[in-house]
C-alpha cells in the first residue's frame, strides 16, 4: 500500500515526459506528495491538479460535522465495487511518480523505504480519478499484490505501468485495462533508508 511518493520532476518535464498538455503552466508541486494533498496527473492527454484520494465520508463526533478520509489506494480486487467501478470505467489516469515509500519498522519506530524503477527517473502508476464536491478532481492509485523487491517490505504495490501500456490503460476497454494491474516484473531498487516514518492525515485503501 502506497502512502507517500514522490514526484521530483516539474510539470514541463511530465508533460514531455507523457506527451501531454501542461494545463498547470509553470506551476509545481512539493516533491513529497501524502493522501488528501494535491498532486499532479495525466488525464485525458494533459497534466492536472488533483488531491490524492477519494473522500469517504466519516460520520463526525456529535455536533461536529463529518471530516471526509482520503481514500488513495484502490486494490485491483476492488475495482468492480461500487466505490471504483464508474471511475475505472470511464476515467483512468496516469499518475507522475520517481519514487514510493513503504514503512517498516517496528510500531512507534518506522522508517522509509523507497521504491523505485533503475531503468527509469520517472514512470507512471495507473491511477482512477473523479469530480468530488468535498475536493473536486480527485484520484487514486491501483494496488495490485507486491513482487520482487517491493515483496519485502509490503503484500502490495502500486500497479507500475510500461511506457506501450499507458495508452491502452486510459483509453482500452476496463477489460484491457484489468489485465495490466499485475505485479511489475521488471526490477525494482530498494532504498531503505533511516529516515523516520511521518505521515500527514487520514489514509485508507478500499
Amino acid at each position: 500500500m502506497c502512502n507517500l511518493y514522490r514526484m521530483t520532476k516539474t510539470t514541463d518535464e511530465v508533460a514531455k515526459w507523457f506527451a501531454a498538455v501542461n494545463e498547470l503552466g509553470g506551476a509545481n508541486f512539493g516533491e513529497e506528495v501524502f493522501p488528501g494533498y494535491p498532486g499532479a496527473v495525466v488525464a485525458d492527454g494533459a497534466v492536472r491538479q488533483m488531491t490524492w484520494g477519494f473522500p469517504l465520508v466519516m460520520k463526525g463526533k456529535s455536533g461536529q460535522p463529518p471530516k471526509p478520509k482520503p481514500v488513495n489506494n484502490a486494490r485491483t480486487d476492488k475495482l468492480d465495487s461500487f466505490f471504483w467501478r464508474y471511475s475505472f470505467e470511464e476515467r483512468r489516469c496516469l499518475i507522475p511518480v520517481t519514487a514510493w515509500a513503504e514503512a517498516e519498522g517496528p510500531s512507534g519506530g518506522k522508517t522509509r523505504s523507497w521504491l523505485s524503477r533503475p531503468d527509469a527517473e520517472m514512470f507512471a502508476v495507473a491511477g482512477v480519478w473523479r469530480t468530488s464536491d468535498e475536493w473536486g478532481d480527485c484520484y487514486s492509485m491501483v494496488m495490485t499484490d507486491a513482487a520482487g523487491r517491493a515483496a519485502e517490505v509490503h503484500t502490495r504495490m502500486p500497479v507500475l505501468l510500461a511506457e506501450g501500456e499507458w495508452g491502452t490503460w486510459t483509453g482500452g476497454s476496463p477489460d484491457e485495462a484489468k489485465a495490466l494491474c499485475r505485479p511489475w516484473a521488471g526490477e525494482l531498487t530498494l532504498d531503505r533508508t533511516g529516515v523516520p516514518w511521518s505521515g500527514r492525515g487520514q489514509v485508507s485503501l478500499l
